[in-house]
């Protein structure tokens, strides 16, 4: 008799969200709330000019603000920040932004209650074992999810790596603060970009070895409101509908996740962002269709399901042949929405082999549907250029 063995599964949300166009006129009660008395504000020099810091910072009464927050965060920017924490005084935490002055402040959370450097705290190494002073999302993109996802991921320039801290509930923020009205000044490239980064945590996490019901449910209404809203609110920034659409697909790609991992399409982009300073929403988007048709055959079903979600016709259609109408529907959005090729985004195809090494190395493949060597994804790589051709 055959008896199937059950993975026993976990799922942990610590985040409250507070959603909807006008929510940051609650960000001041909310700190209060979490008792916190001088909070850090983490934002970058490009929200501070468009206006948005200031909303945010008028809501708070006796915090101190950094805004040196840059694309990528790196090991060195997280331990500048912690500086600034200490000598401020200060007992929380409000990342505005992207992902970037989130995972600055995520990283920032992990140094003030453990010590030592977040290159410590990488996934595999020390683990993180108390819960990261009180923290509030406020992302001002729609895109990595960061907002309520329990990992951060950071750029270690000596290895030329990016990695993740987290995996645990423990650097999750306390309090996500979603205002799609924070959106709507957003540049059309920084729209697309982010917007296929949650599209692709969805396709990521719904085909992933570690899904589960719990995960799908969210990375395939992450799928399906990115199909649906990303053409729009890239056509008129000021589409509120669009923007909310967006808003709450970016926030439901990062729940997605779960404490494990994506695949491929991740291990390539978050490697390959480690050697050359890209957005990576926009890396991500150029490897994901190729990745799809390379993990279509592992997974035809799962691939037939997300066509649907991407609102292709699949009537009458085998699963692998509805797999396969799922990647056009998917290339034909990464250029409906103009993002760069591989070689606009500042990569050569003379860095293939090196490109493939590094992806093959880093821990998201792992999760991957189909099993990828170097020499696969040297492949993946070579199909990636081309398609920008």
């Amino acid at each position: 008799m055959n008896v199937e063995v059950e993975t026993v599964r976990t799922v942990e949300v610590p985040t409250r969200m507070v959603h909807g166009p006008g929510a940051i006129g609650r960000l001041g009660e909310i700190m209060e709330e979490l008792g916190v008395r001088r909070p850090l504000l983490v934002t970058d020099g490009g929200v501070v000019a468009a206006g948005l810091a200031e909303k945010a910072f008028e809501r708070l009464t006796d915090a101190s603000v950094f805004d040196g927050v840059r694309p990528n965060p790196d090991v060195e920017l997280i331990g500048r920040t912690s500086e600034v924490y200490r000598e401020e005084g200060c007992d929380g935490l409000v990342a505005l932004g992207g992902g970037s002055s989130m995972d600055t402040a995520k990283g920032v959370g992990v140094e003030i209650v453990h010590g030592g450097s977040i290159a410590d705290y990488e996934y595999g190494k020390t683990p993180i074992t108390r819960r990261i002073p009180p923290l509030v999302t406020v992302p001002t993109t729609a895109g990595t999810g960061s907002e309520v996802t329990l990992w951060a991921v950071i750029t270690d320039h000596e290895r030329k790596i990016k990695f993740n801290a987290g995996g645990t509930a423990l650097i999750g923020a306390h309090v996500a603060l979603i205002d799609p009205s924070l959106m709507v000044g957003l540049p059309t490239a920084i729209t697309a970009a982010t917007g296929m980064d949650a599209l692709s945590h969805g396709i990521e996490c719904y085909t992933c070895d570690y899904h589960q019901p719990f995960t799908d449910s969210f990375a395939l209404t992450a799928i399906e409101y990115v199909a649906r809203w990303l053409r729009a609110a890239c056509e008129d920034g000021a589409n509120m509908e669009a923007r909310t659409f967006m808003a709450h697909g970016a926030t439901f790609g990062g729940m997605a996740y779960g404490t494990e991992s994506a695949g491929a399409a991740h291990a390539m982009s978050q490697s390959a962002g480690g050697v050359h300073d890209c957005p990576h929403g926009a890396l991500t988007a150029r490897v994901l269709g190729p990745v799809c048709e390379y993990n279509a055959p592992a997974s035809p079903e799962r691939y037939a399901r997300i066509a649907q979600a991407l609102g292709a016709d699949t009537t009458g259609l085998e699963p692998l042949e509805a797999a396969l109408a799922s990647i056009e529907e998917l290339y034909r959005l990464t250029e409906d929405v103009g993002i760069p090729t591989m070689e606009e985004l500042g990569f050569s195809e003379d860095e293939i082999p090196m490109l493939a090494r590094i992806a093959y190395e880093d821990p998201q493949t792992v999760g991957n549907p189909r099993e990828v060597t170097a020499a696969d994804y040297e492949e993946i790589y070579r199909d990636a250029f081309a398609r920008g051709k």
